[in-house]
C-alpha cells in the first residue's frame, strides 16, 4: 500500500500561542503552569497546548465526533442521550467495513457475541499465518451496540462502518497475527484475567474493538496506578474517568474524552509501528466518510461518527471533511474470507484486550444500574432476549433535533473542581456483604455474619486509603478476599470469583438458530432425533440403541463425523467404538455442541455439510506440504470408518503410494507398518484386497529394501525405525513375492547392511537368521561370546534391544531372546548386573514397551508355574540333546509300492538334491526292526496293543 506517513496537522485557526477561540483561556492556563511548575517548560508547554489543540479541532470539524471507550458504561449511556437528541441520520462507525452484512443477525443472538470473519485458505499471507481469526466482541453496554440498535431499528437511519477491512487487519500487520496490532500491552500480571473454558471463546482471533482507550506508555500507566491507588489499569478507569462522566453533559462528555484521548496520544514513544497503522486507520476512515458523503450527498449536520477517542484527537492530514489529502487504500488480497457470529462471554473479552478480570462483569452492573437511576431506554434490537424496544423512530414520536449550539469551554470548570461524589451507600454495600457470604458458605467456606461485618468495615477503610467517598467493587473484592479466603480455597471458586459472579458473573453469549451457518444448522436439524436441546452448555447424555430404533443409525455416523471435526470435549464417545470392520449397537454419547458453538460455526465456513467438510480436510490433510505415507493411510482408514466412499478411499490410497516412494526418511515405518496391516486385514475380511493395497505393498517392498542399507549406518535412524522396515519386509513378503517381487533384492539389502551401534547389530543378526543365512547354534554361540567378553557387558542392553525389536519382524526369535536373558542374568556377578539392570530397563521401556508383553508370555511358558518346580527345573536350551531315534524307511503299504513302481522320479529327485542313487539299498537294510525298538514293545505291549487299536490295525 503506497500512503503519506507523515503526521503533522494541517493548519488549523487555534494553534500554541493562539488564545482566540473558546479554549484560549484554558490553553493560556496550561502554558501558565508549565513555567511555573516544570523544569523544561517548552517541551510541556507544547504538550499541555497541543491537547487544547487536538480538543479545540475535533469539536469544530463539520462532521460530529463521537468518541467512545469500548465497554464504556459511560459512552454507552453518552450515545444514548445523544443519538436521542440529535437522531442522525447515518452513523459512521469504527468496525471493519466487511463486517456490517453481519449486524442484521445480532438480532438472533443472545449479547455478548462476536462478529468473525475467519479465512483458513490464504492467498497473499505467508502460509503459517493461516488460519486468520478476527472477531469484534459486543456487549449491551457497550457504545457500539447502541449505535447499532439505534441504526437497525429506526427507518429511514443508514449505519456506514468505515474502519479498515479484516484484510487490510494483516496486511498492516508487521508481525505474527497473534503478537498483531489489537492486543494491548502493559497490563500488569496479578490483573490478568484467567484462561478458562470460557475465556478461550475467541480462540487465537485478532479482536478488534472500537475505542481502544489505553496508554501506548509503560511509564505513564504505571505513574497513573501508583498514584491512583489502584492495582490495574481497569480499576484506575472506573475511578477517574467512568464515575466522573456517568452523569456529565454531552459537551462535557466529548471534550473530556477526546483530551484523554489526545493525552495518550501525544505521551507515546514516536515511530513505532504501531503509531503508523493508528494515522493509516485514521486516514482510511476519514477517506471512506468523504467518499460516502460524495456518492450519498447526505447531509454533515445529520451524521455522527463513531470512534474511539484516541482517533478523534488525530493529526494526520486527511483529518476532517475539508480535507483533500489523498489517501490511497491498496486492495485486498486473493484471500477468501468467510464471515458469522460466534459466542463470546465477559471473560474471553478481559483474556483477549488485558482487562482485568471481572471487569466487563462489573461494567455491565454498572450499567445496569446507571440505566435503571437515569431512567433512560437504552436501544434493543428486536429479538434479544429480556429485551424491550423503544426505539427513536418507531414506537414513539420524537421531537425534532435542537440545532447545534457553538462550542463553550467546559474543560476549564471540570478540571478546576473534583467531580462530584455520591456518599456511601449503606445499604448497597449491606447487600453485597450479606450476598458474598451466603456464596462462599455455598462453595464450602466457613463464612459467617461476622464475617460480612468485616468485609463491611474492611471495604469502607480500603475506600478511606485510596482518597474515595465509597468503595467501588473494587474495594469490596479486595476486602471480601481478605476477610473471607483465608488459607485455602475449600471449592473450585475463589472468593474473588465468587465477587464476580455478585456483580453479574461472566455472561456468555449464543448465537440463535437463525444465525448459524447451513452447516451448523443442518447438525442440529439431523440431530433432531436425539431429543435434546442442543443449544444448551450443559452436557447432556444421549442413548443411542442401534439394534432397536435402526432410524438412529444417521445420528450415530454423524455423531462420529463430528467427533473427528470439532474439539474432543464437543462430541464424546461413553461406550460404543468406530473401527475397522466392527460398529457397535449400542452407543452413549456426551454432548456440549452448545459449548463448543464457535467450533461448529467455523467449521459451517468450510462447507455446507459436515460429509463435506470431512472430505476436504481429508483430501487437504494428504496434499498438504507436511503429509507422509502415514497420514495418508490414517486419512484412508477415518475414509473407511466415517465415509462411505470407496471412489475417495481409492484416491487417498493411489496418494498413499505417492507419498511412500517420495519418502526419503524411515521416521514414519513403525507408523506406517501398524496401519497396513491394520488396513489389509480390513479389506482381506471385506473382499478382494484393492489396486492401491497391492501397489502399496509392491512399492514399499522395493522401497525399503533400498533404504534399509542406508538406515542401518544412519544415526538420524533409530532402531525402532529399522526394525519397522524389517517388519514390512518379511511380514508382507509372501504377499509382496505373488505380486512379483524379487526376493534377492532383500538378500542383498541385507548382505550391503554393516551396522555399527550394537542395537541394530542384533537387528542385522536376526534378519540374517530370517533369512536362514545365520543358524540359531551360530547366533547363541555368538551371545555367549558377547556375554564373556567383559568390555562387551555394559553394552550388552542395546544388543537386547535390537533382540527386542527383532520381534517385529521375527516374532519365531522370542524363545531366543528369553534365554538371552535368562543366560545374563545367571551368569552375570551382581556387581556387574546390578549396575546394568537401570539401562537394560530404560532401554526396553524407551526401543520395545508394546513388545515385552510377547516377552513376558513366552516366559511364562519356558518357566515353571510353581516355586518347588523351579528347584528341579532344567532350562531348555541347558539339557543336554537327546539322541535322535531312526526314522525308518517306510517299506510297505502304499508308498512304498508308489516308490517301487517309479524308481526313475526317486532317481531324478536324488539327484537335483544332491544325493546318490543307492536310496534302494538304504530302504533294504532300514527294513529291519531295530533291536532297541524289538525291546521297547516287549516291555510295554500294553500300549502298543491300544496304538494298533487306534489305527484300526491288529495286535503285534
Amino acid at each position: 500500500m503506497t500512503a503519506p506517513t507523515s503526521s503533522a496537522p494541517r493548519p488549523t485557526t487555534a494553534n500554541a500561542t493562539s488564545t482566540d477561540g473558546p479554549f484560549g483561556a484554558l490553553r493560556e492556563q496550561l502554558t501558565a503552569a508549565a513555567s511555573a511548575f516544570a523544569s523544561s517548560s517548552g517541551a510541556v508547554a507544547e504538550i499541555l497546548a497541543g491537547i487544547v489543540d487536538d480538543v479545540d479541532r475535533a469539536l469544530g470539524e463539520e462532521l460530529e465526533i463521537f468518541p467512545v471507550c469500548h465497554h464504556s458504561p459511560a459512552s454507552a449511556l453518552a450515545m444514548v442521550r445523544r443519538l436521542r437528541a440529535k437522531q442522525p441520520k447515518v452513523i459512521y462507525l469504527e468496525l471493519c467495513e466487511d463486517l456490517q452484512p453481519l449486524l442484521g443477525e445480532l438480532r438472533n443472538c443472545r449479547l455478548p457475541v462476536a462478529v468473525q470473519a475467519f479465512a483458513s485458505q490464504l492467498d497473499g499471507f505467508p502460509a503459517d499465518w493461516g488460519p486468520l481469526s478476527v472477531v469484534a466482541p459486543i456487549t449491551e453496554a457497550s457504545a457500539e451496540y447502541q449505535a447499532i440498535a439505534y441504526a437497525l431499528e429506526t427507518p429511514g437511519v443508514e449505519l456506514v462502518l468505515v474502519d479498515r477491512s479484516t484484510d487490510h487487519v494483516f496486511q498492516w500487520s508487521p508481525r505474527r497475527p497473534d503478537d498483531a496490532d489489537e492486543a494491548p500491552a502493559g497490563e500488569d500480571v496479578e490483573a490478568a484475567a484467567p484462561a478458562g473454558e470460557e475465556a478461550a471463546l475467541h480462540g487465537d482471533a485478532v479482536g478488534v474493538e472500537i475505542g481502544d482507550l489505553r496508554p501506548r506508555f509503560a511509564e505513564l500507566e504505571a505513574y497513573l496506578l501508583h498514584h491512583g491507588k489502584v492495582r490495574h489499569w481497569s480499576e484506575w478507569w472506573d475511578q477517574y474517568v467512568e464515575q466522573p462522566l456517568a452523569d456529565a453533559d454531552h459537551d462535557t462528555y466529548r471534550q473530556v474524552m477526546v483530551l484523554i484521548g489526545s493525552l495518550f496520544r501525544r505521551l507515546r514513544p514516536a515511530g513505532s509501528d504501531r503509531q503508523d497503522r493508528d494515522e493509516d486507520r485514521e486516514r482510511y476512515m476519514w477517506t471512506r466518510i468523504r467518499e460516502h458523503l460524495a456518492s450519498s450527498g447526505a447531509d454533515p449536520s445529520e451524521c455522527l461518527h463513531v470512534c474511539g477517542a484516541f482517533h478523534a484527537a488525530s493529526r494526520v492530514e486527511q483529518f476532517g471533511l475539508a480535507a483533500d489529502a489523498p489517501f490511497e487504500i491498496s486492495p485486498r488480497t486473493g484471500t477468501r474470507w468467510h464471515y458469522g457470529l460466534i459466542p463470546s462471554s465477559h471473560s474471553a473479552i478481559e483474556a483477549q484486550f488485558g482487562l482485568a478480570a471481572g471487569s466487563v462483569s462489573i461494567a455491565a452492573a454498572t450499567w445496569t444500574k446507571a440505566v435503571a437511576r437515569t431512567g433512560l431506554t437504552p436501544f434493543r434490537l428486536e429479538g434479544q432476549r429480556g429485551g424491550r424496544t423503544r426505539t427513536g423512530g418507531r414506537r414513539r414520536a420524537t421531537p425534532a433535533p435542537a440545532p447545534a449550539a457553538p462550542v463553550a469551554d467546559r474543560l476549564s470548570g471540570y478540571l478546576a473542581q473534583p467531580p462530584a461524589t455520591q456518599g456511601l451507600d449503606e445499604a448497597e454495600l449491606r447487600g453485597w456483604c450479606v450476598d458474598i457470604v451466603r456464596l462462599a458458605r455455598r462453595n464450602g467456606y466457613l463464612a459467617s455474619t461476622a464475617d460480612a461485618i468485616a468485609v463491611f468495615e474492611t471495604a469502607i477503610l480500603l475506600a478511606s486509603l485510596r482518597n474515595r467517598a465509597r468503595p467501588t467493587p473494587y474495594d469490596f473484592a479486595d476486602a471480601a478476599v481478605t476477610c473471607i479466603e483465608k488459607d485455602v480455597v475449600p471449592g473450585r471458586r475463589d472468593v474473588r470469583r465468587l465477587c464476580e459472579i455478585l456483580f453479574g458473573g461472566d455472561r456468555v453469549g449464543q448465537v440463535g438458530y437463525e444465525a448459524l451457518p447451513p452447516l451448523a444448522r443442518d447438525v442440529h436439524d439431523r440431530l433432531g432425533p436425539l431429543g435434546l436441546d442442543l443449544e444448551k452448555r450443559t452436557i447432556q447424555r444421549a442413548l443411542v440403541d442401534l439394534h432397536a430404533n435402526p432410524e438412529l443409525v444417521p445420528c450415530s455416523d454423524l455423531l462420529w463425523r463430528l467427533r473427528h471435526l470439532l474439539p474432543r470435549d464437543a462430541v464424546r464417545p461413553i461406550m460404543g467404538e468406530r473401527r475397522l470392520g466392527h460398529r457397535s449397537i449400542q452407543e452413549s454419547w456426551d454432548l456440549a455442541l452448545g459449548r463448543s458453538q464457535r467450533a461448529l460455526i467455523e467449521l459451517g465456513y468450510e462447507g455446507v455439510t459436515v460429509e463435506q467438510v470431512l472430505e476436504q480436510r481429508l483430501r487437504r490433510a494428504v496434499r498438504g506440504p507436511d503429509a507422509t505415507a502415514s497420514v495418508a493411510l490414517e486419512a484412508v482408514e477415518d475414509a473407511i470408518r466415517l465415509l462411505d466412499s470407496p471412489r475417495l478411499v481409492d484416491e487417498l490410497g493411489a496418494r498413499a503410494v505417492e507419498l511412500l516412494a517420495a519418502e526419503r526418511t524411515v521416521d514414519e515405518a513403525p507408523e506406517v507398518l501398524r496401519r497396513i496391516r491394520r488396513l489389509l486385514a480390513h479389506h482381506r475380511a471385506t473382499g478382494p484386497l484393492p489396486a492401491w493395497c497391492e501397489a502399496f505393498v509392491t512399492t514399499g517392498y522395493a522401497h525399503y529394501c533400498t533404504l534399509l542399507p542406508t538406515a542401518f549406518l544412519d544415526e538420524d535412524s533409530g532402531v525402532r525405525q529399522v526394525g519397522a522396515m524389517l517388519g514390512f519386509l518379511f511380514g508382507m513378503e509372501s504377499l509382496a513375492l505373488s505380486l512379483g517381487c524379487d526376493r534377492s533384492q532383500l538378500e542383498l539389502a541385507v548382505a550391503q547392511s554393516h551396522p555399527e551401534t550394537p542395537a541394530k547389530m542384533a537387528l542385522l543378526w536376526a534378519a540374517r537368521h530370517q533369512l536362514g543365512l545365520l543358524p540359531l547354534a551360530e547366533l547363541r554361540e555368538r551371545c555367549a561370546t558377547l556375554l564373556a567378553n567383559p568390555l562387551v557387558v555394559p553394552a550388552f542392553p542395546q544388543y537386547l534391544s535390537g533382540f527386542v525389536q527383532a520381534l517385529e519382524p521375527v516374532p519365531g526369535l522370542a524363545p531366543f531372546v528369553v534365554e538371552v536373558m535368562s543366560s545374563a542374568f545367571a551368569r552375570l556377578p551382581d556387581p556387574v548386573l546390578l549396575p546394568w539392570l537401570p539401562t537394560l530397563i530404560t532401554t526396553l521401556r524407551a526401543h520395545g514397551p508394546e513388545l515385552v508383553p510377547l516377552l513376558v508370555r513366552e516366559a511364562g511358558r519356558t518357566f515353571p508355574g510353581s516355586l518347588p518346580a523351579l528347584d528341579a527345573w532344567v532350562p531348555p536350551w541347558s539339557a543336554p540333546a537327546s539322541p535322535q531315534a531312526a526314522v525308518p524307511v517306510v517299506t510297505s503299504g502304499p508308498v512304498a509300492g508308489l516308490l517301487s513302481g517309479h524308481p526313475e522320479a526317486v532317481d531324478a529327485v536324488a539327484a537335483l538334491l544332491g544325493c546318490g542313487g543307492g536310496w534302494r539299498e538304504e530302504a533294504a537294510t532300514a527294513s529291519a526292526t531295530p533291536p532297541e525298538l524289538t525291546t521297547l514293545l516287549s516291555a510295554h505291549p500294553e500300549t502298543a496293543d491300544a496304538v494298533a487299536a487306534l489305527l484300526a490295525g491288529e495286535p503285534s
